[in-house]
């Protein structure tokens, strides 16, 4: 494996919060949709411990796309549109995931990896797309202290690509990677801090902005490129009891045009999901997912949003919560049409 121009800087900052409970607080009235899927329960069971989705879009028969989500306990699971399983990678520590692809076509999974709580590193896994499976590449070592959020960053034409690390100290790195001769070479900085811990991250490709869930504080929005420290960042979307009560969790974003489109938080304090219109994070509205076909959903960590079509199933878009609950069963995933959810909320054309 080659490291050349490795340059972590470390960082004291305190850590607060956990995952949320029973509801305490209730924020804004919110509308309500349903699921049209789910996944089986994850193999871990009475635990805390499906946690992140990340949806992979076919271009060639979007109905026939996958995803990829979390056992924080097990290892990374990879299921259809219908939410069936098709492949399982033991992985124990794993907590958030995002997919990238690359100019070659290639598809990697990468994974927040705790299983050195010591150091946080990456976990990364080659996806194939066409049977559905997984398989381990590497680990890279990314900074002192527990890796909590994960998402990823610019995929430049050469084939070098950025990931983004939230920890639990608030610290967030930037890695960059790029396979050289086989070998997979990285480069981490820290790129900023926020006081408290963090979970949540999102990035905007279009406008260079990194998104991060401040667990008790709210949505940072920061540079991903360039500008750190203090001046690079800015809380775009504080916890009010309203929009949003503790503790943020997983973030994911809609694109529209040049910067427009939405960005959804978890309000994992109230069992609800809040949505803001992008650039400015205009508050738009509450949803929530009741019980249908399939059971309600509460205490979401992860969520995951694509607003492409993916075949009849999902003609407006997919969007993809974990469910902290499934009583009697484990924690799974349900899957939601993003049409539903924008017309539920008068967003819909």
């Amino acid at each position: 494996m080659i490291r050349p121009f490795r340059a972590i800087a470390l960082l004291a900052t305190s850590a607060l919060g956990a995952c949320a409970t029973t509801p305490a607080i209730t924020g804004d009235p919110a509308v309500t949709v349903t699921a049209v899927a789910e996944t089986p329960p994850v193999g871990t069971a009475r635990a805390d411990a499906a946690d992140d989705p990340a949806i992979w879009r076919n271009p060639a028969d979007p109905a026939a796309s996958l995803v990829v989500g979390t056992d924080k306990k097990g290892g990374l699971y990879v299921y259809d549109l219908k939410g069936a399983q098709k492949h399982f990678l033991a992985a124990p520590g794993l907590n958030n995931v995002d997919l990238i692809e690359l100019p070659d076509g290639q598809v990697l999974a990468i994974a927040s990896d705790r299983s050195n709580l010591a150091t946080g590193q990456l976990f990364i896994a080659r996806l194939d797309t066409a049977r559905g499976t997984l398989a381990f590449v590497t680990r890279v070592p990314v900074g002192p202290g527990e890796g909590y959020g994960v998402c990823g960053g610019d995929v430049k034409a050469d084939g070098s690509f950025t990931i983004y690390s939230a920890f639990k100290s608030g610290a967030i790195y930037s890695t960059g990677l790029q396979f050289i001769g086989g070998e997979l070479a990285d480069q981490t900085e820290l790129l900023n801090a926020v006081p408290t811990q963090t979970e949540g991250c999102v990035y905007d490709p279009r406008t260079g902005m990194l998104y991060i869930g401040e667990e008790d504080a709210g949505i940072w929005a920061m540079a991903g490129r360039g500008q750190g420290g203090a001046e690079g960042r800015k809380l775009v979307a504080p916890i009010d009891n309203r929009m949003l009560v503790a503790d943020v969790e997983g973030l994911a974003l809609a694109p529209q045009g040049t910067d427009g489109g939405y960005l959804v938080a978890s309000s994992q304090g109230d069992n609800a999901y809040a949505l803001f219109r992008l650039p400015d994070l205009t508050p738009v509205g509450r949803f929530r997912i009741a019980a249908g076909t399939f059971g309600s959903v509460e205490e979401t960590d992860g969520i995951a949003l694509d607003n492409r079509d993916f075949g009849p199933d999902f003609p407006g878009g997919l969007f993809i919560a974990q469910d902290g609950m499934n009583a009697p069963r484990a924690q799974n995933f349900k899957f939601v049409r993003w049409d539903a959810v924008l017309a539920a909320l008068g967003e819909g054309k």
